[in-house]
């Protein structure tokens, strides 16, 4: 059975969207873009501890990984520039929801109550789905 291929790491599709969104924050920003937000600075709003520098290099890491794409409105401002999901980027939404139920019906520990989980879900539902 090791020599199954399925057991190879550099085979494994599993551990390849591992490996592309084990970085800190992509969830957040990808999140984020789901629900509109499409400015540098709105990547912020609800993250204190993300620093500029470090929300700069995930985005240049989504853009490379074609994730996400960059659009400069006016060249001589960078405020103008706006983040968008690509095709690649919006097949991640079914991902995200996954994740979302199993984070909010499946992990030990969540002391929110079903009224709650539930207006929780419905808003991922409505961004995602």
């Amino acid at each position: 059975m090791e020599n199954n291929i399925i057991y190879r790491k550099d085979a494994c599709p599993i551990n390849c969207v591992n490996d592309l969104l084990s970085r800190k924050w992509v969830f957040g920003i990808m999140k984020d873009l789901f629900a509109g937000k499409k400015h540098f600075n709105e990547f912020k709003e609800d993250k204190p501890t993300l620093s500029n520098v470090v929300l700069s290099d995930t985005l240049k890491y989504l853009e490379n990984q074609e994730l996400i794409s960059k659009k400069v409105i006016d060249e001589d401002s960078k405020r103008n520039t706006e983040y968008y999901l690509t095709e690649k980027g919006k097949k991640m939404n079914k991902i995200l929801y996954e994740m979302v139920i199993f984070g909010l019906y499946e992990l030990e520990g969540d002391l929110r109550d079903d009224e709650f989980k539930e207006e929780i879900r419905k808003g991922y539902e409505e961004i995602l789905l």
